[in-house]
């Protein structure tokens, strides 16, 4: 599974930014530590960074400059200060990409997974993802269980990469519909409801009962 290093100070845009990640089958974390950036750096060992220009302590350039002492691994710049001289100077000090705040997040997700093919020769950026000896392929949008094939719809397949890839924690409705109506149109309450029960109806004939688990009034999870 790919992991993102979030260094950002306003911890709106980072739990928004981490829990998106997170939705596309990614493992995120964000800096608490913002006097030492490299520590968490090197315990957690990113493929990606997502760095802010503007921290507490030292700035985006410092520490672009201390992990380029120490590592390649790709580094994708966050900033609303994006004039072409902030630009050009976090290409020059090592960064592969920029991005202005405000942003929209699958804008965000798009250069992420742009990034992650360039930089690394493991196949699709959303990595295969696994429960109670299910696996779920990016490749060709279906779960595999017991030696058989279940063939998915691009919604069902949505449905069960948020909820892998956030396993054993809750992901809302609100989340959901957002992340359908990213691949589809907009998609209201009843139609999500609709689409996780033929999901758990597909599911339960494959041998999965109770595979997605209900938090009324909350949304859905697999249990780890």
């Amino acid at each position: 599974m790919y992991r993102i290093l979030i260094v950002e100070d306003d911890r709106g845009i980072a739990e928004s930014v981490r829990e998106q990640a997170e939705l596309w089958g990614l493992q995120a974390q964000c800096v608490q530590n913002f006097r030492n950036v490299m520590e968490e750096f090197l315990a957690f060992d990113p493929h990606l960074v997502l760095l802010d220009i503007t921290l507490p302590f030292c700035n985006g350039y410092h520490w672009c400059s201390e992990i380029r002492k120490v590592s390649k691994v790709p580094i994708l710049f966050l900033s609303s200060a994006c004039d072409h001289m902030n630009i050009v100077m976090a290409m020059n000090m090592g960064g592969d990409d920029f991005i202005a705040k405000p942003f929209d997040q699958r804008v965000l997700t798009a250069k992420i997974q742009a990034i992650l093919r360039r930089s690394y020769d493991f196949g699709p950026a959303a990595p295969v993802l696994e429960h109670r000896g299910a696996t779920l392929n990016t490749g060709d949008n279906t779960l595999s269980y017991n030696g058989c094939k279940i063939a998915l719809t691009k919604n069902e397949y949505r449905i069960l990469l948020a909820l892998m890839g956030a396993k054993g924690r809750v992901v809302s409705r609100e989340k959901l519909m957002e992340r359908l109506w990213e691949s589809d149109s907009f998609v209201d309450e009843n139609t999500l409801t609709v689409n996780v029960n033929r999901l758990r109806k597909k599911l339960d004939g494959a041998g999965l009962p109770d595979f997605i688990v209900t938090k009324f009034g909350v949304g859905y999870l697999v249990e780890a």
